[in-house]
């Protein structure tokens, strides 16, 4: 194949002549003059090959030289500078701006068909659950909204057709549009440049290759789960596109309070009330708790405030062993007492004279 010949000139033309002379062949060959036409477009890849290496002085003097040309290819599914036609108008429904231009060159269209894999995006839900989950663990429903793999089309947002010319760029496998009067082409991305419709977009999924549903998903939470703790689920997230994997349901646990423990750390807290003469004497003294009720030995002379640790009775922890349970005890007075209760407690006084208050400091003037 002489690039020459294919062009009309002579080994020694100048760059304006080849330039003239595949213009004028660039006229009567185009894919978008002669549709449908399978020689006019072999003729007009090769005036095309031709002129690509003649114009290039390098790449020229190799062909000269008998040597073998590389032929250049535009980017897939990119546009490609054809020609200048300065018979077209430079306004009206096929013109534009260059700020389109360049959008359409720097990010091309993805095909219609494209089949690239697509991670799906992750989910974040919040679950409360009751203060003795803690203790215990608990299994727990959240409901989320997530697109799914669409099942008519197997997540590809297409469904095979019987074959047919593509409508869009009428078996051409290019489209072919002006700015100006510069004339580009790129391939059809309905057919991905083959000219042949074979797919069509899903209508159920309406081609997004998914479909949205409302998912109770069960959530276990383990023993010792703390208020905030984020729980992973993974592959419970949106679905993905063509194979791609499923995203990830991330769920963060809040635990109700309660009216009688509180936790710090891996210890369980609480107050205890007791009476005076429990206090005084000592007592043995019984309390519920999440997991049953505990007993306590208070010494005599208990004092108001003072804590007690029951081993063993507070949070699982991760290392398998166990927090504990702290008591705290509240003297509570009795709120009406008879006469002779009354005269007890003042005897009680007179023989008891110790000065409770013998540690506080007296301000300084």
């Amino acid at each position: 194949m002489d690039f020459y010949v294919i062009l009309g000139v002579g080994p020694d033309a100048s760059a304006a002549e080849i330039k003239r002379a595949y213009r004028r062949l660039s006229r009567r060959f185009h894919p978008g003059i002669n549709p449908g036409d399978r020689t006019a477009e072999e003729a007009f890849a090769r005036i095309s090959q031709a002129y690509d290496v003649l114009m290039d002085p390098g790449r020229r003097q190799q062909y000269d030289a008998g040597e073998r040309i590389e032929t250049r290819s535009a980017p897939a599914g990119g546009p490609q500078f054809m020609e200048f036609d300065f018979s077209m108008r430079a306004h009206g429904a096929q013109a534009s701006t260059f700020t389109e231009l360049f959008a359409e060159i720097l990010h091309p269209t993805p095909p219609a068909g494209d089949s690239r894999p697509e991670a799906g995006a992750d989910l974040h839900a919040t679950l409360t659950v009751p203060f003795e989950a803690q203790l215990t663990g608990d299994e727990r429903q959240v409901v989320v909204i997530r697109q799914v793999s669409c099942a008519a089309c197997a997540g590809s947002g297409r469904r095979q057709t019987a074959e047919a010319r593509c409508p869009r760029c009428e078996g051409r496998g290019a489209t072919r549009w002006t700015r100006g009067h510069m004339v580009f082409s790129k391939p059809c991305t309905t057919c991905e440049g083959t000219g042949r419709r074979r797919s069509d977009g899903c209508p159920v999924c309406g081609g997004q290759g998914r479909a949205v549903r409302s998912e109770a998903i069960a959530v276990r939470v383990p023993p010792g789960v703390h208020d905030g703790t984020q729980l992973h689920l993974q592959g419970y997230g949106h679905g993905g596109r063509n194979g791609g994997t499923n995203g990830d349901l991330y769920v963060t646990v809040h635990v109700a309070p309660h009216p009688t423990f509180t936790r710090h750390g891996d210890d369980l807290f609480c107050t205890v009330p007791i009476a005076v003469h429990e206090a005084v004497l000592g007592a043995r003294v019984e309390g519920p708790a999440l997991d049953g009720p505990f007993r306590l030995t208070l010494p005599p002379g208990t004092q108001g405030g003072r804590r007690f640790r029951v081993r063993g009775r507070g949070v699982p922890m991760a290392s398998g062993e166990t927090g504990d349970l702290v008591v705290e005890v509240r003297i509570v007075l009795p709120t009406a007492i008879d006469d002779r209760s009354k005269e007890l407690i003042r005897e009680f006084g007179r023989l008891n004279q110790e000065d409770v208050r013998k540690d506080l400091t007296t301000p300084s003037a």
